[in-house]
């Protein structure tokens, strides 16, 4: 395996398209929904229980973002790093680790999301079983947060006051339910999960290239920029300190990306 350099400016043919699509279809998404059509509810990744999901978003998500700066970051690490592991491995590979960190992505952030949905579905059941104004505001505080609407908090508080009317038992039922199915159906978009195992590759074959940060603008080897990466993920997806990130989605195409370059056997090369 030899690294073969290139000019700064050239960008191998893989990690190009890949730029490609992902802006076409960032721009196709906002000039067809005024039409009505909306690329994201057919596109993105939505869990299996969704009536929104299909087998081949599993691969579809990964050219869609939510906006563009999502699709800006994840475009330059890909341009910054992918192109070097392009060079070095050559298209063929490059696109195969890309599509197989992306997909290990996805799995892990189904199977996470399926551990976490399950425990819902219970407690929606013990809800229909008793339901009452204290189990609605533990169910709302756990799934929604600080992110519930006032006019929640003031219905929880009027059926406190009168807990066996019986339109407010089935007001709240509904409520449960209705924050249940808007879990199951937030759609996951990004090619973030591929981007984080790719990040993953460099450090591997380039342990002790330096990388210069933007914040805090000092040097750092690639082994450590991406253990420290990796360890960032894995606390905030365990805290939820950050919502609406696909944390697991990060940490799968990284340990996805491991397996694959241990099966490859891939061995590191120390350039300086």
């Amino acid at each position: 395996m030899n690294y073969r350099p290139t000019s700064p400016y050239s960008i191998p043919p893989v990690v190009k398209n890949l730029i490609l699509i992902n802006v076409v279809m960032l721009v196709a998404t906002w000039a067809l929904k005024p039409t009505g059509i909306d690329l994201t509810e057919k596109l993105a990744l939505y869990y299996p229980g969704s009536p929104y999901f299909r087998p081949y978003q599993l691969v579809t998500h990964l050219f869609m973002h939510a906006n563009f700066m999502h699709l800006f970051l994840n475009m330059f690490a890909l341009y910054m790093f992918g192109k070097v592991l392009e060079m070095v491995w050559g298209p063929k590979r490059f696109l195969i680790y890309f599509l197989v960190t992306g997909l290990g992505a996805a799995a892990l952030h189904l199977f996470v999301n399926y551990l976490e949905l399950s425990h819902v579905a219970k407690t929606v059941a013990a809800f229909a079983n008793t339901p009452s104004p204290e189990l609605l505001n533990s169910f709302v505080k756990t799934n929604l947060g600080n992110n519930a609407a006032p006019w929640v908090h003031d219905f929880i508080n009027s059926w406190s006051e009168s807990p066996n009317n019986p339109a407010f038992i089935q007001q709240g039922t509904d409520l449960v339910q209705k924050i249940f199915e808007e879990r199951i159906n937030v759609p996951t978009v990004g090619a973030s999960g591929a981007v984080f195992g790719i990040l993953l590759a460099f450090g591997v074959l380039f342990p002790n290239t330096e990388l210069m940060l933007l914040f805090p603008p000092v040097p750092i080897k690639a082994k450590y920029f991406v253990i420290g990466y990796g360890l960032v993920e894995l606390f905030l997806g365990f805290s939820g300190a950050q919502p609406g990130v696909a944390h697991f989605a990060h940490l799968g195409g990284m340990l996805f990306g491991y397996l694959l370059l241990r099966y490859w056997n891939v061995n590191s090369k120390n350039f300086y």
